[in-house]
Formats: structure tokens, sequence, C-alpha cells
């Protein structure tokens, strides 16, 4: 038997993110629990993220601001803020905190529709 490796959410991610940085922690063909570490990053001007799957979403640490297509209200995020974006709904990030880092823990799920892989 394998002895658990203990790790923390807030260590081991890219000091300069460029980009935002993705890290799988658990995925199988039901679900992929990811975090996510952002910047100062936003979703480019006139793109819309659309996943087939639903995702639970919880922000950790810094602050965020999110729209959804259907109602264009841009909605502010702090840690401990969570929301659940059904598959298929249009989405982006507005603004993420370009002074310190911002961090999701995403968990995208299964609904029966389809497996993930």
């Amino acid at each position: 038997m394998n002895i658990p490796v203990i790790n923390n959410l807030f260590e081991k991610y890219p000091s300069n993110l460029e980009e935002e940085s993705f890290e799988d922690f658990l995925n199988n063909e039901h679900f992929r629990l990811e975090r996510i570490v952002s910047e100062g990053h936003t979703t480019p001007e006139g793109t819309w993220l659309c996943e087939d799957f639903d995702e639970w979403v919880v922000l950790l640490k810094g602050s965020a601001k999110l729209m959804f297509q259907d109602d264009r209200v841009i909605k502010k995020m702090n840690p401990g803020d969570y929301c659940i974006i059904p598959a298929g709904l249009k989405h982006r990030v507005e603004w993420t905190d370009p002074a310190k880092k911002t961090v999701w823990l995403a968990l995208h799920y299964d609904t029966g529709k389809k497996g993930l892989i």
C-alpha cells in the first residue's frame, strides 16, 4: 500500500505566470479535478468558454470577475465563493487580480450524458 503524500494547494505553481496555470489533481472518465492559477489573466475579448460537461468552481485565493452570456452581468468572486456552471453555458473570465495570484479549484463532472475522456 502506498503512503499518501501531503501536498498544499497554494504551493508548487510557477512564480511568474505568463499564462494561466492548469494542473489536474484527479482525473477519470467521470470527473476531473484541477487547480487553476491566474494572475491578471482574462478570457480573450470576444471569446466565450463553453464546456461539454458541468463545472463546479470555487475561488480559494485572490479575486475574479465572471460573466455569463445569458445575463451579461459581471459577477465578482472572492475567496470561498463558488458556482456551478452547467454544460453548454457560455461564460468568460472578465478579470483576475493582477497584483496577486488567484487560485481556483474546478471540478468538471459527468452528469450521465457522456464521459470526460
